[in-house]
């Protein structure tokens, strides 16, 4: 199978079976990831939120350590994903007032065979979904949205940087 581009599909063996790639013969190099995503939701949840006046406790906090675990178990939540090393994974939180809101962004990095953008994706996701479920009972309409891969660096195929829309 390949996509459009002519790129093969590596998770996909010959026969169509899901498989996780051999990366025995590949060289150890340095990765770095970084994703983003954002949490949107009423202003009044903002400001309880950034005043540390959440019932559940300090939301930056705990979603920060949510998503720093969540990037360390990655293999184990990612069916073809391979365990990784990983030397530092770094969550900042934002408040932005204009969403209303909250950015999310994870660096992940590591020394490895394979790189660590899933790792990156992971925390991000995880660190938005803790956000919600400590402020769920005072917002049910939170929204999380634009989860995305920012760039990656290392590795056969490079570094990569996401272009900005319009």
């Amino acid at each position: 199978m390949s996509l459009a581009t002519g790129k093969n599909l590596t998770h996909i063996a010959e026969n169509g079976d899901a498989r996780m790639v051999d990366v025995s013969a590949k060289q150890d190099t340095i990765r770095h990831a970084c994703a983003r995503g954002r949490v949107l939701m009423s202003q009044e949840t903002l400001q309880l939120a950034v005043t540390n006046s959440a019932k559940k406790g300090d939301v930056f906090a705990v979603a920060r350590i949510a998503g720093i675990m969540a990037a360390k178990k990655t293999s184990d939540l990612i069916p073809l994903c391979h365990p990784l090393p990983l030397t530092h994974i770094t969550i900042q939180i934002t408040a932005d007032e204009t969403l209303p809101g909250v950015l999310v962004e994870a660096d992940a990095g590591c020394t490895g065979k394979t790189g660590v953008e899933m790792e990156a994706l992971t925390a991000v996701s995880v660190t938005c979904l803790t956000i919600y479920d400590m402020l769920k009972a005072v917002d049910r309409a939170m929204r999380i949205d634009s989860v995305e891969l920012v760039s990656k660096k290392g590795g056969k195929s490079g570094d990569w940087l996401r272009e900005e829309m319009g």
